[in-house]
């Protein structure tokens, strides 16, 4: 069912929501899985709008706060080999790792550069003063970001440029999903999914949330009438007992994906046999890495020797600290920083003893402060709305 073509005014917003509050006959917990809803929720009061109906959980889906803090390791001991320029999106470059973050390693002197694109990684390599040179590219994101990064390697390729190479962190939407509903311990009523992955996933990837799990699942836009359109979808997906993937942002998203997009990925990426995820652990088949016969290009792989050193110190580390307050994370956090839990949907960002006081935009402690989708920012920068 299509409930909109375009952005609407606010009467008509007000009026949806107003159907929202006689068709939802108690209060229902909905996750939002991309932080760019999470964003706009916050941003327009749809959280207040809805208050006596709706609880908005935020769950995993910025790619940025998910990057366990031993990712964030690697790329800082990448950066610190000789002859080496660590390329990453600039969101990255303020999450805290162990010791350090990657822009206080750049003001330590380490050749660490922010991109807005991967295409800015070829002009960097062929700049005649980096031909000795290696370019990392620190690789993060989603199903929507994966095929750009694809596109990257299809490049340097066809080009012969034989100085860059990629630190892969693309990570999938489902698996997560799926590590909170089969935790046992959640109390959501159904999901609005994300619409840019869905642009080039199509809605198929959610399939088990329905069938398995039997909740209902809506992939949504990001405007305020798209998020009260999907709302409005699962909520009466619940009415009716009929749990189902709908697509409220037929305007962008298609049942197949986006085809052309989906092949470039599987060419050059497989799936890991399991990836680390900020207060999950490891997720089995949650994240992917370059394929054998791109081994060439795979930083894990040229770096093997220095990041086995640096696996071995991490070990050593772990066995000398308290243990977080969640048993899952296998990586040295902050014990107060409850970005893990806020992630599962289990607590808030005003639920952290962090947020606001020690933690804040100018001084982040946990990744749900640093990333721009991150719901600590998005309660951070709207908290006054």
């Amino acid at each position: 069912m299509e409930l909109y073509s375009d952005f609407k005014r606010k009467d008509d917003i007000n009026r949806l929501a107003s159907l929202i509050d006689s068709e939802v006959k108690k209060p229902v917990n909905i996750m939002e899985i991309c932080g760019g809803h999470t964003h706009s929720i916050m941003k327009y009061g749809l959280h207040k709008l809805l208050k006596d109906k709706i609880n908005f959980l935020h769950g995993p889906g910025c790619p940025v706060c998910v990057m366990p803090v031993r990712r964030i390791d690697e790329a800082i001991e990448i950066a610190d080999s000789l002859d080496v320029i660590l390329t990453a999106y600039g969101d990255m470059m303020r999450v805290p790792g162990t010791n350090s973050s990657l822009i206080k390693e750049r003001a330590k002197g380490k050749d660490v550069r922010m991109v807005y694109s991967p295409l800015d990684i070829i002009k960097i390599a062929l700049d005649k003063a980096n031909k000795d040179k290696k370019i990392v590219f620190f690789a993060i994101g989603f199903e929507t970001t994966t095929p750009m990064t694809a596109a990257l390697l299809e490049e340097v390729i066809s080009r012969g440029i034989n100085n860059v190479l990629f630190h892969v962190n693309h990570v999938l939407v489902p698996p997560p999903i799926k590590a909170i509903l089969d935790s046992g311990d959640n109390l959501i009523d159904g999901f609005i999914c994300p619409g840019h992955v869905s642009v080039i996933t199509g809605s198929g990837i959610y399939n088990d949330i329905p069938d398995k799990y039997g909740k209902a699942a809506v992939i949504a836009g990001f405007e305020p009438y798209d998020i009260l359109s999907g709302v409005l979808l699962i909520a009466r997906q619940i009415n009716e007992g009929r749990p189902a993937v709908e697509i409220a942002y037929k305007r962008a998203v298609k049942e197949n994906g986006n085809k052309k997009a989906q092949v470039l990925v599987d060419k050059y990426f497989t799936v890991r046999d399991e990836f680390e995820w900020r207060g999950f652990g490891n997720i089995p088949k949650s994240g992917l890495k370059l394929r054998d016969e791109f081994k060439d290009f795979d930083a894990e792989y040229v770096f093997k020797d220095k990041l086995k050193e640096l696996e071995i110190e991490i070990g050593l580390n772990e066995k000398t600290v308290a243990p977080t307050n969640d048993k899952t994370e296998t990586c040295r956090e902050s014990f107060l920083c409850k970005c893990g839990e806020i992630l599962k949907g289990k607590s808030k960002p005003d639920d952290c003893p962090l947020f606001g006081k020690v933690c804040n935009p100018e001084n982040p402690v946990g990744a749900c402060m640093v990333s721009f989708e991150g719901a600590c920012a998005a309660y951070y920068k709207y908290r006054n709305f």
